[in-house]
């Protein structure tokens, strides 16, 4: 697989990622909904931290996961380069390169969103503001894709749970969350296509 092929993944999934999150930002107010199926919802949220809207406390949190995240991305792309030299199985460089895009995806709202967008509570957003929300590098992830499965409420009789709120799946995403996901999925399924052994790469070589 060739770096072009790579590229080509990385922008396509950047592209759509991007052109979503503008759309949802430019024309839902914060928590907002619309139901697409029952078990669908277009749900605009913001993310303000980590994976599953974890926060790292402190003043420089989000500023130190943010430049986490670059350096992260330095470290993928060299990882891809590297497996496109070195003529890796296509599922290695495929997911490689989506995972990389995921990742600057979710970086670009990191970097710059702060500062294109003002804030979304109980407005749209206007993009290049006079206003913003935030600063360079303190921009939140937009997220709007929810599908809850099954909402219900535990029976009373189960131990400790009973009569709580049972929601699956509850997390909200985009499109660069899914990128990195199914990647990931691909590695754990195509394990051995995509990490052979070494004395199989030294016989093909």
């Amino acid at each position: 697989m060739k770096l072009k092929h790579a590229i080509f993944i990385i922008l396509a999934i950047l592209i759509i990622d991007q052109v979503s999150k503008i759309y949802i930002k430019t024309n839902f107010i914060l928590n907002e909904s619309v139901d697409v199926f029952s078990w669908f919802k277009i749900y605009f949220i913001e993310n303000n931290g980590a994976a599953w809207g974890a926060e790292i406390p402190g003043v420089y949190g989000k500023l130190a996961l943010t430049l986490f995240r670059i350096f992260a991305v330095f470290g993928i792309g060299y990882w891809l380069i590297s497996s496109i030299k070195k003529q890796r199985h296509p599922i290695l460089i495929t997911s490689i390169s989506m995972i990389l895009a995921g990742a600057l995806g979710n970086i670009i709202d990191s970097v710059f969103y702060g500062v294109i967008f003002d804030h979304s509570y109980n407005n749209v957003a206007t993009p290049f503001s006079e206003q913003p929300y935030g600063t360079w590098f303190h921009g939140k992830v937009v997220d709007m894709f929810y599908f809850p499965l099954i909402d219900t409420t535990l029976p009373e009789w189960l131990p400790i749970w009973g009569g709580n709120r049972f929601q699956f799946f509850e997390p909200v995403f985009n499109v660069a969350d899914s990128a990195i996901c199914v990647a990931v999925g691909l590695l754990l399924m195509f394990n051995k296509k995509a990490f052979p052994k070494e004395e199989k790469i030294t016989e093909q070589i």
